[in-house]
Protein backbone atom coordinates (compact mmCIF):
# COMPACT_ATOMS: atom_id res chain seq x y z
CA UNK A 1 0.00 0.00 0.00
CA UNK A 2 1.22 3.59 -0.67
CA UNK A 3 2.14 6.37 1.28
CA UNK A 4 -0.49 8.58 -0.25
CA UNK A 5 -3.22 5.57 -0.33
CA UNK A 6 -2.61 5.07 3.68
CA UNK A 7 -2.74 9.36 4.52
CA UNK A 8 -5.75 9.29 2.06
CA UNK A 9 -7.13 6.55 4.50
CA UNK A 10 -6.68 8.14 7.55
CA UNK A 11 -8.32 11.08 6.93
CA UNK A 12 -10.76 9.65 5.56
CA UNK A 13 -11.13 8.24 8.91
CA UNK A 14 -10.03 11.50 10.52
CA UNK A 15 -12.94 13.00 8.28
CA UNK A 16 -15.64 10.49 9.77
CA UNK A 17 -14.72 10.89 13.43
CA UNK A 18 -14.98 14.27 13.17
CA UNK A 19 -18.70 14.14 11.37
CA UNK A 20 -19.46 11.84 14.12
CA UNK A 21 -18.25 14.22 16.76
CA UNK A 22 -19.90 16.90 15.18
CA UNK A 23 -22.78 15.05 15.18
CA UNK A 24 -22.97 13.96 18.60
CA UNK A 25 -22.83 17.58 19.78
CA UNK A 26 -25.61 18.74 17.32
CA UNK A 27 -27.70 15.92 18.85
CA UNK A 28 -26.78 17.16 22.30
CA UNK A 29 -26.89 21.07 21.71
CA UNK A 30 -30.07 22.74 23.60
CA UNK A 31 -31.63 25.24 22.41
CA UNK A 32 -32.48 28.30 24.76
CA UNK A 33 -36.17 28.01 25.87
CA UNK A 34 -36.09 31.83 25.41
CA UNK A 35 -33.77 34.63 23.63
CA UNK A 36 -33.26 37.71 24.94
CA UNK A 37 -31.39 40.30 22.74
CA UNK A 38 -31.63 44.32 21.68
CA UNK A 39 -32.40 44.90 18.66
CA UNK A 40 -32.11 48.66 17.52
CA UNK A 41 -33.45 50.39 20.73
CA UNK A 42 -35.95 47.35 21.61
CA UNK A 43 -35.93 45.14 23.52
CA UNK A 44 -36.80 41.66 22.55
CA UNK A 45 -37.87 38.48 24.07
CA UNK A 46 -38.41 35.65 22.01
CA UNK A 47 -40.36 32.69 23.70
CA UNK A 48 -38.58 29.48 21.77
CA UNK A 49 -40.35 26.17 22.31
CA UNK A 50 -41.87 25.68 19.64
CA UNK A 51 -42.32 21.69 19.77
CA UNK A 52 -44.41 22.55 23.55
CA UNK A 53 -46.16 25.53 22.06
CA UNK A 54 -43.98 27.99 23.77
CA UNK A 55 -45.31 26.58 26.76
CA UNK A 56 -44.17 28.80 29.77
CA UNK A 57 -42.79 26.62 32.07
CA UNK A 58 -40.93 28.52 35.74
CA UNK A 59 -37.03 28.85 33.95
CA UNK A 60 -38.72 30.50 31.33
CA UNK A 61 -39.97 33.06 34.11
CA UNK A 62 -37.04 33.13 35.47
CA UNK A 63 -35.11 34.59 32.63
CA UNK A 64 -37.72 36.87 31.23
CA UNK A 65 -38.47 38.81 34.32
CA UNK A 66 -34.82 39.90 35.19
CA UNK A 67 -34.43 40.83 31.73
CA UNK A 68 -37.82 43.17 31.41
CA UNK A 69 -36.74 45.00 34.56
CA UNK A 70 -33.38 45.54 33.57
CA UNK A 71 -34.59 47.18 30.10
CA UNK A 72 -37.07 48.74 31.83
CA UNK A 73 -34.50 50.26 33.72
CA UNK A 74 -32.01 51.05 30.44
CA UNK A 75 -31.88 54.89 28.61
CA UNK A 76 -30.40 52.40 26.01
CA UNK A 77 -33.69 50.62 25.86
CA UNK A 78 -36.96 52.13 24.65
CA UNK A 79 -39.58 49.61 23.56
CA UNK A 80 -39.75 45.72 24.60
CA UNK A 81 -41.70 43.58 22.45
CA UNK A 82 -42.43 39.77 22.94
CA UNK A 83 -42.61 37.09 20.30
CA UNK A 84 -42.36 33.78 19.69
CA UNK A 85 -40.94 31.26 16.97
CA UNK A 86 -43.11 28.50 15.31
CA UNK A 87 -45.93 30.44 13.57
CA UNK A 88 -48.29 28.00 15.28
CA UNK A 89 -48.42 29.07 18.75
CA UNK A 90 -47.16 32.28 20.43
CA UNK A 91 -47.70 31.07 23.69
CA UNK A 92 -50.64 27.84 24.33
CA UNK A 93 -50.39 28.05 28.29
CA UNK A 94 -48.27 27.30 31.19
CA UNK A 95 -46.10 23.82 31.39
CA UNK A 96 -48.72 22.32 33.59
CA UNK A 97 -47.58 18.72 33.68
CA UNK A 98 -44.62 19.39 36.05
CA UNK A 99 -46.41 21.30 38.25
CA UNK A 100 -49.15 18.91 38.11
CA UNK A 101 -46.72 16.11 39.47
CA UNK A 102 -45.58 18.77 42.08
CA UNK A 103 -49.10 19.98 43.28
CA UNK A 104 -49.49 15.82 44.03
CA UNK A 105 -47.05 15.69 46.73
CA UNK A 106 -46.55 19.30 48.01
CA UNK A 107 -43.31 19.90 45.81
CA UNK A 108 -42.10 23.32 45.92
CA UNK A 109 -42.47 23.91 42.19
CA UNK A 110 -46.39 24.14 42.74
CA UNK A 111 -45.92 26.77 45.15
CA UNK A 112 -43.30 28.79 42.95
CA UNK A 113 -44.68 28.59 39.49
CA UNK A 114 -47.59 30.57 40.16
CA UNK A 115 -45.40 32.91 42.55
CA UNK A 116 -43.15 34.13 40.08
CA UNK A 117 -45.30 33.59 37.17
CA UNK A 118 -47.82 36.29 38.86
CA UNK A 119 -45.10 38.25 39.84
CA UNK A 120 -44.42 38.76 36.05
CA UNK A 121 -47.52 39.51 35.08
CA UNK A 122 -47.91 41.98 37.32
CA UNK A 123 -44.48 43.47 36.13
CA UNK A 124 -45.90 43.24 32.29
CA UNK A 125 -48.66 45.35 33.45
CA UNK A 126 -46.87 47.92 35.66
CA UNK A 127 -44.16 48.04 33.16
CA UNK A 128 -43.30 52.00 32.21
CA UNK A 129 -42.40 51.40 29.07
CA UNK A 130 -44.09 50.66 25.65
CA UNK A 131 -44.97 46.77 25.42
CA UNK A 132 -45.73 45.23 22.50
CA UNK A 133 -46.91 41.63 22.48
CA UNK A 134 -47.24 39.97 19.12
CA UNK A 135 -49.69 37.20 19.69
CA UNK A 136 -49.33 35.14 16.09
CA UNK A 137 -50.95 32.21 16.89
CA UNK A 138 -52.61 30.27 19.49
CA UNK A 139 -52.61 32.28 23.00
CA UNK A 140 -54.03 30.91 26.04
CA UNK A 141 -53.57 30.87 29.55
CA UNK A 142 -49.70 31.73 30.53
CA UNK A 143 -49.78 33.15 27.03
CA UNK A 144 -52.29 35.63 28.11
CA UNK A 145 -50.65 36.71 31.08
CA UNK A 146 -47.40 37.35 29.32
CA UNK A 147 -49.30 39.62 26.93
CA UNK A 148 -52.76 41.32 27.61
CA UNK A 149 -50.90 43.12 30.98
CA UNK A 150 -49.38 44.84 27.85
CA UNK A 151 -50.02 48.44 26.70
CA UNK A 152 -49.99 47.08 23.40
CA UNK A 153 -51.21 43.23 21.97
CA UNK A 154 -51.23 42.36 17.92
CA UNK A 155 -53.41 39.93 16.41
CA UNK A 156 -53.02 37.99 13.27
CA UNK A 157 -54.92 35.64 11.38
CA UNK A 158 -53.60 32.81 12.76
CA UNK A 159 -54.20 34.15 16.41
CA UNK A 160 -56.37 31.95 18.19
CA UNK A 161 -56.98 33.23 21.74
CA UNK A 162 -58.81 31.11 24.61
CA UNK A 163 -59.06 30.98 28.42
CA UNK A 164 -60.15 27.06 28.56
CA UNK A 165 -59.05 26.42 32.95
CA UNK A 166 -62.16 25.66 33.76
CA UNK A 167 -62.33 22.51 31.44
CA UNK A 168 -58.98 20.97 33.44
CA UNK A 169 -60.19 22.04 37.09
CA UNK A 170 -58.71 25.74 37.14
CA UNK A 171 -59.46 29.27 37.03
CA UNK A 172 -58.43 31.94 34.51
CA UNK A 173 -55.94 32.99 36.12
CA UNK A 174 -52.71 35.58 35.32
CA UNK A 175 -54.69 38.20 35.57
CA UNK A 176 -57.80 37.13 34.11
CA UNK A 177 -60.15 38.07 37.15
CA UNK A 178 -58.44 41.88 35.79
CA UNK A 179 -58.84 41.51 32.06
CA UNK A 180 -61.79 39.42 31.52
CA UNK A 181 -64.40 41.91 33.43
CA UNK A 182 -63.19 44.90 31.57
CA UNK A 183 -64.24 43.57 28.31
CA UNK A 184 -67.58 44.77 27.28
CA UNK A 185 -70.88 43.87 29.35
CA UNK A 186 -70.83 40.41 30.52
CA UNK A 187 -68.57 39.31 27.40
CA UNK A 188 -65.61 38.21 29.62
CA UNK A 189 -67.74 35.86 31.75
CA UNK A 190 -68.80 33.94 29.06
CA UNK A 191 -65.14 33.76 27.72
CA UNK A 192 -64.01 32.64 30.92
CA UNK A 193 -66.43 30.07 31.81
CA UNK A 194 -67.12 28.56 28.70
CA UNK A 195 -63.60 28.66 26.97
CA UNK A 196 -65.07 30.28 24.22
CA UNK A 197 -62.33 30.07 21.48
CA UNK A 198 -61.59 33.95 19.38
CA UNK A 199 -60.10 33.90 16.09
CA UNK A 200 -57.85 36.19 14.12
CA UNK A 201 -59.61 39.60 13.84
CA UNK A 202 -62.43 38.46 16.33
CA UNK A 203 -59.48 38.87 19.41
CA UNK A 204 -59.13 42.25 18.02
CA UNK A 205 -63.23 43.24 17.73
CA UNK A 206 -63.36 41.25 21.36
CA UNK A 207 -61.20 43.57 22.93
CA UNK A 208 -58.44 41.21 23.56
CA UNK A 209 -55.75 42.78 21.15
CA UNK A 210 -55.27 46.33 20.43
CA UNK A 211 -54.45 45.66 16.83
CA UNK A 212 -54.99 43.59 14.11
CA UNK A 213 -52.31 42.76 11.44
CA UNK A 214 -51.43 40.41 9.31
CA UNK A 215 -48.60 37.74 10.03
CA UNK A 216 -46.49 38.82 6.92
CA UNK A 217 -46.61 41.87 7.89
CA UNK A 218 -44.71 41.07 11.54
CA UNK A 219 -40.89 41.14 10.17
CA UNK A 220 -40.98 44.78 9.11
CA UNK A 221 -43.03 46.19 11.77
CA UNK A 222 -40.32 44.85 14.08
CA UNK A 223 -37.64 46.27 12.12
CA UNK A 224 -39.75 49.71 12.18
CA UNK A 225 -40.48 49.44 15.87
CA UNK A 226 -36.87 48.85 16.85
CA UNK A 227 -35.66 51.83 14.39
CA UNK A 228 -38.20 54.51 16.17
CA UNK A 229 -36.28 57.20 18.37
CA UNK A 230 -37.63 57.27 21.85
CA UNK A 231 -40.89 56.48 21.51
CA UNK A 232 -43.59 57.98 23.17
CA UNK A 233 -46.91 55.27 23.71
CA UNK A 234 -48.54 57.71 21.25
CA UNK A 235 -45.86 57.20 18.78
CA UNK A 236 -45.82 53.47 19.19
CA UNK A 237 -49.73 53.66 18.44
CA UNK A 238 -49.26 55.51 15.40
CA UNK A 239 -47.08 53.09 13.72
CA UNK A 240 -49.57 50.08 14.75
CA UNK A 241 -52.53 51.95 13.62
CA UNK A 242 -50.35 52.51 9.88
CA UNK A 243 -49.88 48.65 10.02
CA UNK A 244 -53.33 47.86 10.91
CA UNK A 245 -54.71 50.28 8.05
CA UNK A 246 -53.17 48.46 5.58
CA UNK A 247 -54.43 44.85 6.53
CA UNK A 248 -57.64 44.38 5.55
CA UNK A 249 -57.85 40.60 5.64
CA UNK A 250 -61.31 39.94 7.16
CA UNK A 251 -61.91 43.71 7.61
CA UNK A 252 -64.97 43.18 6.76
CA UNK A 253 -66.30 40.35 8.54
CA UNK A 254 -69.03 41.66 11.71
CA UNK A 255 -67.48 39.96 14.89
CA UNK A 256 -68.24 36.44 15.60
CA UNK A 257 -70.19 37.25 18.92
CA UNK A 258 -71.83 40.33 17.68
CA UNK A 259 -75.41 38.81 16.77
CA UNK A 260 -75.31 36.80 20.56
CA UNK A 261 -73.56 39.83 22.25
CA UNK A 262 -77.76 41.15 23.99
CA UNK A 263 -78.09 37.47 24.58
CA UNK A 264 -74.88 36.83 26.73
CA UNK A 265 -75.48 39.77 28.35
CA UNK A 266 -78.99 38.74 29.33
CA UNK A 267 -78.15 34.97 29.87
CA UNK A 268 -75.13 35.73 31.88
CA UNK A 269 -76.14 38.49 34.41
CA UNK A 270 -77.03 36.56 37.47
CA UNK A 271 -76.06 36.40 41.10
CA UNK A 272 -74.77 32.44 40.40
CA UNK A 273 -73.34 30.19 38.51
CA UNK A 274 -76.96 28.03 38.67
CA UNK A 275 -78.48 31.23 37.67
CA UNK A 276 -76.95 31.01 34.65
CA UNK A 277 -77.59 27.46 33.76
CA UNK A 278 -81.44 28.47 34.55
CA UNK A 279 -81.36 31.64 32.39
CA UNK A 280 -80.01 29.58 29.49
CA UNK A 281 -81.79 26.54 30.03
CA UNK A 282 -85.02 28.77 30.28
CA UNK A 283 -84.52 30.41 27.08
CA UNK A 284 -84.02 27.40 25.20
CA UNK A 285 -82.71 28.74 21.87
CA UNK A 286 -79.43 26.79 19.91
CA UNK A 287 -77.49 29.19 21.01
CA UNK A 288 -77.80 29.40 24.49
CA UNK A 289 -78.37 25.18 24.71
CA UNK A 290 -74.97 24.87 23.57
CA UNK A 291 -73.68 26.73 26.38
CA UNK A 292 -75.48 25.32 28.83
CA UNK A 293 -74.01 21.64 27.61
CA UNK A 294 -70.38 23.69 27.70
CA UNK A 295 -71.09 24.62 30.80
CA UNK A 296 -72.01 21.14 32.37
CA UNK A 297 -68.85 19.80 31.49
CA UNK A 298 -66.78 22.07 33.47
CA UNK A 299 -65.49 21.71 36.65
CA UNK A 300 -68.53 22.79 39.01
CA UNK A 301 -66.19 23.83 41.36
CA UNK A 302 -63.91 26.50 39.03
CA UNK A 303 -66.96 27.35 37.64
CA UNK A 304 -67.70 29.18 41.03
CA UNK A 305 -64.53 29.48 41.69
CA UNK A 306 -64.47 31.79 38.47
CA UNK A 307 -67.65 33.21 38.94
CA UNK A 308 -66.77 35.03 41.94
CA UNK A 309 -63.30 36.09 40.54
CA UNK A 310 -64.57 37.89 38.16
CA UNK A 311 -67.05 39.53 40.19
CA UNK A 312 -64.07 40.42 42.81
CA UNK A 313 -61.91 41.16 40.14
CA UNK A 314 -63.77 44.01 38.43
CA UNK A 315 -63.30 46.78 41.39
CA UNK A 316 -59.52 45.66 42.57
CA UNK A 317 -56.43 46.30 40.59
CA UNK A 318 -54.49 43.91 38.71
CA UNK A 319 -51.87 43.55 41.61
CA UNK A 320 -54.79 42.53 44.29
CA UNK A 321 -56.30 39.98 41.58
CA UNK A 322 -53.18 38.92 41.75
CA UNK A 323 -52.94 38.36 45.12
CA UNK A 324 -56.46 36.79 44.62
CA UNK A 325 -55.41 34.38 42.47
CA UNK A 326 -52.68 33.42 43.83
CA UNK A 327 -54.56 31.76 47.05
CA UNK A 328 -57.17 30.28 44.23
CA UNK A 329 -54.34 29.05 42.90
CA UNK A 330 -52.70 27.37 45.92
CA UNK A 331 -56.64 26.01 47.11
CA UNK A 332 -56.73 23.90 43.64
CA UNK A 333 -53.18 22.47 44.37
CA UNK A 334 -55.13 21.50 47.52
CA UNK A 335 -58.18 19.99 46.20
CA UNK A 336 -58.52 17.05 43.04
CA UNK A 337 -60.57 18.65 40.10
CA UNK A 338 -57.51 20.37 38.88
CA UNK A 339 -55.02 16.91 38.60
CA UNK A 340 -58.45 15.02 37.72
CA UNK A 341 -58.93 17.59 34.45
CA UNK A 342 -55.13 17.32 33.65
CA UNK A 343 -55.13 13.78 33.29
CA UNK A 344 -58.77 13.64 31.65
CA UNK A 345 -57.04 16.42 29.30
CA UNK A 346 -53.47 16.09 28.95
CA UNK A 347 -52.06 12.76 30.00
CA UNK A 348 -54.63 9.91 29.03
CA UNK A 349 -56.77 12.40 26.68
CA UNK A 350 -59.71 10.68 27.52
CA UNK A 351 -61.76 13.44 27.47
CA UNK A 352 -63.76 12.46 30.57
CA UNK A 353 -62.72 14.28 34.22
CA UNK A 354 -64.56 12.73 36.76
CA UNK A 355 -65.63 15.86 38.61
CA UNK A 356 -65.83 15.58 42.51
CA UNK A 357 -68.49 17.59 43.51
CA UNK A 358 -70.26 16.22 40.35
CA UNK A 359 -72.47 18.87 40.61
CA UNK A 360 -73.15 22.90 40.74
CA UNK A 361 -75.14 22.33 43.30
CA UNK A 362 -72.59 19.90 45.56
CA UNK A 363 -70.30 23.05 45.91
CA UNK A 364 -71.07 25.05 48.65
CA UNK A 365 -70.24 28.43 49.63
CA UNK A 366 -67.85 28.22 52.34
CA UNK A 367 -65.85 25.45 50.18
CA UNK A 368 -65.70 28.55 47.67
CA UNK A 369 -64.87 31.20 50.07
CA UNK A 370 -62.30 29.09 51.69
CA UNK A 371 -60.45 29.13 48.25
CA UNK A 372 -60.33 32.93 48.53
CA UNK A 373 -58.76 33.05 52.17
CA UNK A 374 -55.86 34.71 53.24
CA UNK A 375 -52.71 32.53 53.19
CA UNK A 376 -51.28 34.58 55.58
CA UNK A 377 -46.99 35.33 55.50
CA UNK A 378 -47.65 32.84 52.55
CA UNK A 379 -49.39 35.43 50.54
CA UNK A 380 -47.74 36.56 47.34
CA UNK A 381 -46.29 39.67 48.01
CA UNK A 382 -44.57 42.22 45.21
Amino acid sequence: MSVTTLMSAHRLRSSCRLQRIQAHMMSHHVEPEVLLEKVGRAGVITLNRPRVQNALNLSMIRRIYPQLKTWEGDNQTDIMIIKAVGGKAFCAGGDIREVTEAGKVGGPLARDFFREEYILNNAIGACSKPYIALIDGITMGGGAGLSVHGRFRVATERTLFAMPETSIGLFPDVGGGYFLPRLRGQLGLFLALTGFRLRGRHVHKAGVATHFIESQKLANLEKELAALKAPSAEDVSRLLDSFQKESSLDSDVPFILDKYLSDIDRLFSSSSVEGIMQNLKADGSEFAMKQAQTLSKMSPTSLKITFKQLQAGAALSLQDVLVMEYRLSQACMRGQDFYEGVRAVLIDKDQSPKWNPSTLEEVSDQSVDECFASLGDKDLTF
